[in-house]
Parts: C-alpha cells; sequence; structure tokens
C-alpha cells in the first residue's frame, strides 16, 4: 500500500524549508501518519531531511515523478519550484520552462491522482504580485489597494508565468476534459499572491523585492549595501512565517467557503526608505544607500503599493501574526542576529493549537 504523503516542490528554497517545519509541526499536532515528500534540485539542510522524504531531481523529469506517484499517494501538493523574477529576465526560456511547463506536468500528475482516488488533490499555487502591472507611477498611486481581477498586466516574464498557471490550475479544477463523456475527479487548486517575502533564516535568492531583507542580512553582518531601488517607491511586504501560514490555513479551508481559486495575501507596507528606517532602528551602524538599477527599478514601480486581501480575510480567515512592528522587533532582527554572530540561545517548541 502506498504511504500517504504531501508533497512540496522547490523545498530547499527559502518558502520550503519553512514550509517543511510548518507541515511537521502540523502533523505532530494533529498526530497524522502523513509524511513530507520533497523534491529539489539541491539537497535540504540536514536537519530539515531528517524530518522528510528528500528526492534531489526536477519537476521537469516525468520518469521520476511517475517513480514517485507508483512509491506515494499524493494527497496534497505545495508547488514551490520557480525560477524567481530577476533570474527569469536573464533567461526568459529557462523561466517558462521551469515556471510553466513544470506547473503544467504537476497539474497533470494531481488531475490524474485525484480520479485514481476519487477524491480530490489538493494543489496549492504560491502566486506573485509580480502578476500585477500598472503603467506608470500616478496609476500605481491612484490605485492604493489593488484586487484580484484589476491590473493583470504583468511587465515580467516572471510575472506572465505566474498569471498564466494561475489560468492553468483554475482550467485543470473546473474544466479539464470537460467535452470527455467520462469527465474526471477535479484537482482542487488554490493559490495565494504574495508580496514581497522577508526571511530570517534564508539568504535572498534572485527576486526583485529582496532589496528589503537584503538590507536586514547585509546590516547584521557589518556589510555595506546599495539599495537598487529608489529610496521612495514601495510595495507591500509579509515575513516569512505568515507567507507559510497563508499557504497552510489556505489548503485546510473548507472549499465551499472559498469563493474564488486565487487570493491576495498581505501584511503591511513600506517604500524602501521606509525599510531602511525600520533596519537602523535596531541596527544603528548600518550603512544603506540608495543606487537604483533603471531595469529593476521599472519592474518595481510596476507592482502595486499594497494588495486588497479583503476576500481572504473574507472567506477563510485571514490575518497576518506580523505587522512591521512585531516582524521586525519579534521575527527578522533577533533570528538574523543570530545566525551572523553564532548566538546559540535556545529557541522555545511549538505550541500545538487547542
Amino acid at each position: 500500500m502506498r504511504a500517504k504523503v504531501s508533497m512540496i516542490t522547490g523545498a530547499a528554497g527559502e518558502v520550503g524549508q519553512a514550509l517543511i517545519r510548518a507541515l511537521a509541526e502540523r502533523a505532530a499536532c494533529e498526530q497524522s501518519e502523513r509524511r513530507i515528500l520533497t523534491l529539489d534540485l539541491n539537497p535540504l539542510p540536514p536537519e530539515l531531511a531528517e524530518q522528510v522524504i528528500h528526492v534531489q531531481g526536477s519537476v521537469l523529469d516525468t520518469g521520476l515523478l511517475d517513480r514517485l506517484v507508483s512509491e506515494y499517494e499524493i494527497e496534497e501538493i505545495f508547488h514551490l519550484a520557480a525560477l524567481l523574477s530577476t533570474r527569469a529576465e536573464f533567461s526568459p526560456d529557462a523561466a517558462h520552462r521551469v515556471n510553466v511547463e513544470g506547473t503544467l506536468v504537476l497539474l497533470h500528475l494531481a488531475a490524474q491522482q485525484s480520479e485514481w482516488r476519487g477524491e480530490p488533490v489538493r494543489f496549492l499555487f504560491p502566486s506573485s504580485i509580480a502578476v500585477f502591472g500598472l503603467p506608470d507611477l500616478a496609476t500605481k498611486e491612484q490605485y492604493a489597494r489593488v484586487r484580484e481581477w484589476e491590473w493583470n498586466y504583468p511587465t515580467t516574464m516572471y510575472g506572465c508565468n505566474k498569471l498564466y498557471c494561475e489560468m492553468l490550475g483554475i482550467y485543470f479544477s473546473r474544466h479539464y476534459r470537460q467535452l470527455a463523456a467520462d469527465r474526471p475527479t477535479s484537482l482542487d487548486f488554490r493559490s495565494v499572491r504574495f508580496p514581497g517575502l522577508v526571511s530570517a533564516f534564508t539568504v535572498p535568492s534572485g527576486g526583485t523585492s529582496d532589496y528589503g531583507p537584503e538590507m536586514l542580512h547585509a546590516a547584521a553582518q557589518g556589510k555595506r549595501y546599495a539599495c537598487f531601488v529608489r529610496e521612495d517607491v514601495r510595495i507591500p511586504f509579509m515575513a516569512m512565517p505568515d507567507a507559510v501560514k497563508a499557504l497552510v490555513d489556505l489548503a485546510k479551508a473548507p472549499q465551499e467557503s472559498l469563493s474564488r481559486p486565487v487570493y491576495n495575501v498581505t501584511s503591511f507596507s513600506l517604500s524602501a526608505g521606509e525599510f531602511r528606517d525600520q533596519v537602523l532602528q535596531y541596527l544603528p551602524d548600518a550603512q544603506i544607500t540608495f543606487e537604483p538599477d533603471l531595469k529593476r527599478q521599472r519592474i518595481v514601480d510596476s507592482w502595486p503599493a499594497d494588495l486588497d486581501d479583503s476576500a481572504a480575510r473574507r472567506d477563510w480567515g485571514w490575518a497576518p501574526d506580523y505587522d512591521v512592528d512585531r516582524a521586525f522587533a519579534e521575527y527578522l532582527v533577533p533570528n538574523i542576529r543570530r545566525r551572523y554572530h553564532a548566538d546559540q540561545s535556545e529557541v522555545s517548541a511549538p505550541e500545538c493549537a487547542s
């Protein structure tokens, strides 16, 4: 009998590592027998590898995926594997292969598994603020909080990939084989559109919104940092624990409570200058300057200053745990300091919800 698993692709990345911890805690609290199956081109840190079944490989390797399906019953998929925004601009063909073709392969897999099980496989897809594309700064100022269906005109390959994959997920969950007489059980596609994510435990790795976390990591190491956007540019951010919370909470929400397949989520909005000021409040010796890169600046200018996440709050009770003050004071600064100063202070074990 195949073991039941939750599958995470792109598990060695920023969100993936945090999600492994969250799903392991969820399994322990629920006393669930469901294992965690992870897939990534790279190995996991040893402390995480002990908690999962890790496979090194590509989401484009259909032979590998066929083998995994033969060994495991996949009940839910968190599809995090992606080529991020800045790197995607340098390699748009590679971005399309990884971001679109990889997603298509997994949607086929989830659809087939849903049919075999007679029960939908949940497919959680992290989308991005990059799906939006406002034409100029005047429009950005006018549309202060953008809703899911507004300004879906991405200006980057990454944004195009994400928006198209949202459409693919909706197709596979609602319309796949719609003309067939024996239409299969549909998969259960759910997506969150993230703002800029800030992690204390992993180093930024190619996102266009990474100037925020890069400030923090450089300051904690005593390094100078030249920010690649203007001081006045504003976008929304979210601490990594809230990003993982959003994925896990959306995954467990009852299907009947969901009014849409794709949801905005956010926490706090800061200009680059305000982000710098937050860093200086806790790390006063930080040396941060602004040297805008015009190409990346244009991308960030096209993103909303804030996101309207009222649908997520209404439908599945979304609410971030970390506002800007708590994000810096309790999560980012203490943990980043520990990372670079070898503070071995104990971290208390998580408590299970009653």
